[in-house]
């Protein structure tokens, strides 16, 4: 009996308990009537005193405590010495292509004249080191 005491009571205070409502239509105009303008107003109010409150300190902090917020410069100038050098090989490699670019334009086109000058049916010449002349195994040097 005593077991069933508690089982009882919670079974009791359950039933007696006022149902909830069930949520019917949506109604956005009653819901807007019951919107205290007042307090979305003073939420704007401390919304824009926390901007600026912010931006003076990040002000404040970039005029007067910089090295903290910001980088070294120190070692941003040796990067910048390194980038500079980088360019520098780069627009010399940049202007010897160039350069070999306008030569090979001079051989191509010394290339095709011989081409033309010898006929479309010759064959092609086979070049590479001259050879010395061949002497017989059995003459002395």
């Amino acid at each position: 009996m005593s077991r069933l005491l508690p089982l009882l009571l919670l079974a009791a205070l359950g039933s007696a308990a006022k149902p909830k409502q069930q949520p019917g239509a949506w109604d956005n105009g009653a819901d807007a009537a019951r919107v205290p303008v007042k307090g979305c107003a003073n939420l704007t109010l401390v919304l824009d005193n926390w901007k600026f409150a912010i931006t003076s300190q990040m002000r404040n902090l970039l005029l007067f405590d910089h090295q903290n917020v910001l980088p070294d410069y120190g070692r941003i100038r040796s990067l910048s010495g390194a980038l500079d050098d980088l360019y520098r090989d780069f627009s010399s490699l940049k202007e010897e292509l160039g350069r070999l670019s306008a030569r090979f334009a001079e051989v191509e086109a010394f290339v095709d004249q011989l081409s033309r000058a010898r006929g479309p049916g010759a064959p092609p010449r086979r070049r590479g080191l001259p050879q010395p002349a061949r002497r017989p195994p059995d003459t002395p040097q």
